[in-house]
């Protein structure tokens, strides 16, 4: 099975986030909380249904990532894009993303 995490946008003002191993929603990927195994996925399925109907987070999604060195890596373009920052400026304090991290 491939290494999965829960991220989100958060609903105040739409930054991607990932649920951490203390169940916060944190804004870096790095602190996520990793399932290796089908029952901790659908674990982050029900926390993320709940955190959803609980109008914390919207756009809520299991992801796929890789280890690598110590730094995970989701396998999407796309969610290396949300993870390292959008590639331009976006929120006063969120630096465009790394071109390097999210290169293919």
């Amino acid at each position: 099975m491939v290494d999965k995490v829960l991220t989100a946008n958060r609903l105040t003002d739409g930054i991607a986030v990932w649920l951490d191993a203390n169940g916060e929603w944190v804004a870096s990927l790095q602190e996520a909380l990793v399932a290796r195994h089908a029952e901790a996925v659908t674990a982050l399925e029900e926390i993320g249904k709940k955190s959803y109907a609980d109008n914390k987070v919207v756009d809520v999604n299991v992801i796929e990532v890789q280890e690598t060195e110590g730094v995970l890596w989701p396998l999407r373009l796309r969610e290396r894009i949300r993870a390292q920052g959008p590639t331009m400026e976006y929120a006063p304090g969120y630096k465009p993303a790394d071109p390097e991290f999210i290169a293919v």
